[in-house]
């Protein structure tokens, strides 16, 4: 069989030339103008109807949707509970003689107490009634918008507050850990209007021999507020659109005798009717535990 004839430069560019524009046929890239426009409409009207359908589903979607609230809360029904200074692992361990060790601590409670201070809260917050819930329920379709906000102020905190000790204990090793209950939308923590309150114990595990389940009891607490109370005022929480400038309250724990140089695990409950914190499928239900480890040798190069 004969080889076939090479195309020669000319002739390739004289074909490309006439893919682009067929002067015989009005062709433009191997399609007449109509054909263009065809495709052309078709693509328009396509793409119209697929961004207008699209719209539609959005709009429709949006109407079901409040700007306030959350649809559906049914797998949030039960607060936790988280500790401040946050820290990785929940594990707060540091060495009273040596100032770096525990100078981040102090630092991170001072930040995160900077909205509590009480200039902030007389002049954002409301002094409110202890004791019983604040409720600021909407008026039908009227919205009752911006929520007040009960005052927590910081001198609340006593010992904690970081007022008169501003190390918080960690330089004399009564370190201050606070806690917090984990905001929810319209949660009330009780049904009885009793006062939920934190409390605080060393966690043995059933493993463990005697010497560590001794080396892990807390020996002594203090609580800010007093009792460790969450006080109702502070309930419902309405949502961070609605509820501006909401001061969540909280609850400093001051260790004044754990046993020095190893973990002592520590598990903080809060006790109220309407949360759970002995559900083991869930270890941070009403409940959170951390690890606290206070050295007391000065460390330095071998």
């Amino acid at each position: 069989m004969a080889p076939q004839d090479k195309k020669s430069c000319g002739q390739v560019m004289d074909e490309w030339r006439e893919f682009l524009y067929n002067p015989r046929t009005q062709e433009f890239l191997g399609r007449t103008g109509s054909s263009w426009a065809l495709i052309l409409l078709f693509y328009v009207v396509f793409y119209t109807f697929l961004t207008g359908l699209f719209s539609l589903t959005m709009w429709v979607l949006l109407q079901t949707v409040n700007d306030y609230t959350p649809k559906y809360q049914d797998r949030i029904t039960n607060p936790g509970l988280m500790i401040r200074p946050r820290t990785e692992g929940l594990f707060v361990g540091f060495n009273v003689t040596q100032q770096n060790t525990w100078q981040s601590y102090v630092k991170a409670l001072n930040d995160y107490l900077d909205s509590y201070n009480d200039s902030v809260q007389v002049s954002t917050n409301d002094q409110c009634k202890p004791g019983r819930y604040y409720l600021q329920e909407d008026s039908g379709d009227v919205r009752n918008t911006p929520k007040r906000s009960c005052q927590f102020n910081r001198t609340l905190l006593g010992q904690c507050s970081g007022m008169e000790d501003r190390s918080y204990g960690f330089n004399t090793g009564k370190p201050c850990i606070l806690i917090k209950m984990n905001k929810i939308i319209g949660f009330l923590p009780s049904e009885e209007g009793k006062t939920p309150y934190v409390s605080c114990e060393g966690k043995t595990r059933k493993d463990q021999d005697e010497q560590a389940k001794e080396s892990n009891k807390v020996h002594e607490l203090q609580y800010f507020p007093p009792n460790g109370t969450l006080d109702l005022m502070y309930y419902p929480y309405y949502g961070r659109k609605a509820h501006v400038n909401y001061t969540q309250p909280l609850v400093a724990v001051k260790f004044l005798n754990i046993t020095y140089n190893t973990d002592v695990s520590i598990e903080c409950k809060v006790y109220a009717s309407k949360v759970k914190n002995n559900d083991e499928r869930d270890k941070f239900a009403g409940r959170v535990v951390f690890t606290l480890n206070i050295g007391s040798r000065a460390v330095g190069p071998s």
